[in-house]
């Protein structure tokens, strides 16, 4: 969802220099001789003139012909929860212990959750304790080819359980964690994927731009 440009010229406070721009929501991030990460009130007033990214502050960035509308494009359209979870047109999506009716207003304008036992692409699952986690054997036999399981779950102190009890649990049932986002005020989401064949590979902690507590 975010973009990357090489060779662009940017004019910053600090002087001019040739860099990389990369727009990782919700920061815009220079990487040069001179650097500048970029976001907030910032770009509030970004604009295009000609073919270069203007700032508020007088900050531009020189982008080849026709890139710089792409880039402002993209800047004031930062993708929704939905983008962030990989809800598409035409999908099969099932919504399983989850009682948001926020999201699932939300997902419907989107693709309407269906009850499947098969060849389903994205899962929600809302999980209070480790009991939950029993019928996740169960539940990854129904998932497509290239199907994830999204896990929701309370974040913040008081929540009933801790990232590391929902990580082992996941992954004691085969699965592969793949990213976190927040999910709403209250929850995070964690992506699982089925573990692929072949030996196993040592498991390493889950990491997101988004993290726990970020909202959305």
């Amino acid at each position: 969802m975010g973009k990357e440009a090489r060779g662009v010229w940017g004019h910053l406070s600090d002087g001019d220099c040739e860099g990389k721009l990369l727009w990782e929501f919700p920061k815009l991030i220079f990487r040069g001789a001179h650097r500048g990460i970029y976001q907030g009130h910032a770009l509030r007033y970004i604009k295009v003139e000609g073919n270069d990214l203007v700032l508020n502050d007088g900050t531009r960035f020189e982008l080849e012909p026709g890139e710089a509308d792409k880039w402002l494009h993209a800047i004031l359209n930062p993708p929704g929860r939905l983008d962030k979870l990989g809800v598409k047109p035409g999908q099969t999506v099932v919504v399983l212990a989850l009682e948001d009716e926020e999201f699932l207003e939300e997902l419907s304008t989107r693709v309407e959750p269906v009850e499947a036992e098969e060849d389903i692409d994205l899962l929600f699952l809302g999980v209070e304790d480790l009991a939950d986690f029993d019928q996740l054997e169960d539940l990854i036999g129904g998932l497509g080819p290239k199907g994830a399981i999204w896990i929701v779950a309370q974040k913040g102190k008081g929540a009933p359980l801790k990232d590391t009890e929902i990580l082992a649990a996941a992954r004691g049932q085969g699965l592969v964690d793949t990213k976190v986002c927040s999910f709403s005020k209250t929850h995070s989401a964690l992506r699982f994927v089925k573990r692929k064949a072949g030996p196993p590979a040592a498991s390493k902690p889950v990491e997101d731009d988004a993290g726990f507590d970020d909202e959305i």
